[in-house]
Formats: C-alpha cells, structure tokens, sequence
C-alpha cells in the first residue's frame, strides 16, 4: 500500500516545488547606490518614486504606501486611505515608514537623498534615471522591478512596446524641425536640452533642438522671452511647473502669450504644444507617463499648423 502511495506523494512534492515562488531565494539587486540584498519578493512595498509607482502600477504590482501630494489623474486613487502615507516625494515620515513594516523600500529622484536613512529600516533600492540615457536607464529599472517581483515577462513586454512607441515617434520626428522645451513657474522660465532632466525630448523621441550648449543642471538655464525669440524654434515645449503642483500663478499659456514669443515661427504655426505638466514634472520616468507623453507629441505633429 505504501509502495502505491509514495509515488503520489512524490509527484505532488513535485507539484508543490514547481509553484514555490521564483525568488524564494536570495536576489542582489543592482540600483544608482550601490546593491541590495532580498531574502524573498516583497509583500509590504513602500515607494517614494512616482516614476516607479507608476510602472510598478503598469506591471500589476501591488503596493502599502506612497507619499501624500499632487499625482496624474491616472495615480489618483493612490490618494485613498488604504494607502499607507509615508511623507512626501522629498521628505519621509519616518514613523509611518516604520510603523508599515516594509520589506522593500524604494525611492528615486526627489527621495535618493533619504536612502542611507531609510536603508536603515528595510531593504531599500534607489531607481533614479540617469538624464545622460534616461530611456535606458527606464527600460532597465522596469526590467529590474520585474525580476523583484516576479514580473518579468511582463517587464519584457512593456520595454518593448516603449521601444516600439519612440522608434515610431523618433521617425516621426525626422521631418518636422527643431524645437525647445521650457519650463515656466512663478513668471520665470528655464530651458533645457539634451542630456537634461527632459532631455528624453531629443535624446530618445527625435526632435532636433533648436538650443545648443544648454545647462543640463537640474534647474535648466533661465532664460527670457528675447531668448525664445532669438533661438525661434519650430515646436515650442512648454512644461508649467505651476499646474503641476497645483500652485496659484500666472499659467504658461498666459505668459508666453506675448509680443515677442508670438513672433516665433512655433506660435506663427500654431506649434507651440503645452505638454502634461504633471507627467513631466511629477512622474518623469514612469510607463504610463512615458507612453502618454509619447502621444502627445506625436499628435502634435499630426495637427495641421495654421
């Protein structure tokens, strides 16, 4: 009777074994500060990166906690109270970080700074993009997010639709001019070009600048409406911080709404294109964001001028 039995225990050992999780054993994950070890996938994720929340979100990875503060409509129910509040995108809480026992911590951009701090609490990672290969740099912290959680055909499946999405903007691109992408807040405006923090915009989608020798620091090069002028760019990106972050101010359009920029050939041709604030401003390198972005400016291009 035994004899008969075992052979069925064993195969359903077999069975057992075989749906175990694939990271039941210990992953080094390799991040912009160094690597950190996971024992196990993650149950109680906290994420201070909205970059990463919303890949993460794209991916169907299920999260504890987030920081409070302004999101895309698309990351809005992220405001819901069955979400664990763990401070902002800059500065944690520290006591709801503990008090949420996380097995997985990650922050990026905004919250790199509070990694030592936090690595101090659970394991944590930092996935900042890195602005010299953004479009990289995200492809690999998709790739990276699946293999801690088990996703991994799924991250697969999304960088490729994100290659296909920019190889097909990019070709777009080709024929349709230079342009410029500012950003206005508070009345004042800062440009930016390749290798920058929205440098993605030529980098990765095509658009030849119409700027050269920009300051690629994180705050971009003041610049006036005389500049706009003098650069005249074919596609005028504008980028307003304001809206972004829900602040009372002069709004983009309202400000560039003026003598000098409206003699651009971009304002002429009706090519100045506003793009979504809070994906740009806020969110940056995330899968939805990205894929969004991407539309709008191939829209845009697709608009008849006048």
């Amino acid at each position: 009777m035994f004899s008969r039995i075992s052979p069925l225990i064993a195969s359903l050992a077999l069975v057992v074994l075989a749906c175990l999780p694939a990271h039941a054993q210990e992953i080094t994950v390799s991040h912009a500060q160094g690597e950190t070890k996971l024992s196990a996938q993650p149950a109680r994720v906290l994420v201070f990166d909205l970059a990463t929340l919303d890949s993460l979100d794209r991916l169907g990875v299920a999260v504890t906690g987030v920081p409070g503060g302004p999101k895309p409509a698309y990351l809005a129910r992220y405001n819901a109270d069955s979400y664990v509040k763990i401070g902002t995108l800059f500065e944690p809480d520290y006591e709801a970080v503990n008090a949420a026992k996380p097995d997985l911590i990650i922050v990026g951009g905004r919250s790199a700074a509070k990694f030592a701090e936090l690595a101090k609490i659970a394991p944590t990672i930092d996935l900042t993009g890195n602005a010299k290969d953004y479009l990289g740099s995200v492809e690999t912290n998709v790739k990276t997010l699946g293999r801690i959680f088990g996703k991994q055909q799924e991250a697969e499946k999304a960088v490729a639709e994100l290659d296909s999405a920019v190889s097909a903007l990019k070709a777009k691109a080709v024929s349709k001019g230079k342009g410029l992408i500012v950003l206005t807040t508070g009345g004042r405006i800062s440009a930016y070009g390749p290798g920058s923090r929205f440098g993605i915009l030529h980098d990765a989608f095509g658009i030849v600048p119409a700027a050269t020798g920009l300051d690629t620091g994180t705050h971009g090069q003041p610049v006036s409406f005389e500049y706009i002028l003098k650069t005249n760019p074919d596609w005028l990106y504008v980028i307003d911080r304001d809206a972004a972050i829900g602040r009372e101010g002069s709004p983009a359009k309202t400000l560039l709404d003026n003598e000098l920029v409206r003699q651009t050939t971009a304002w002429k041709k009706n090519q100045v294109v506003y793009l979504e604030p809070a994906n740009w401003y806020l969110v940056g390198g995330g899968l939805t964001a990205l894929h969004q972005s991407i539309e709008q400016v191939s829209k845009a291009f697709d608009a008849p001028g006048e």
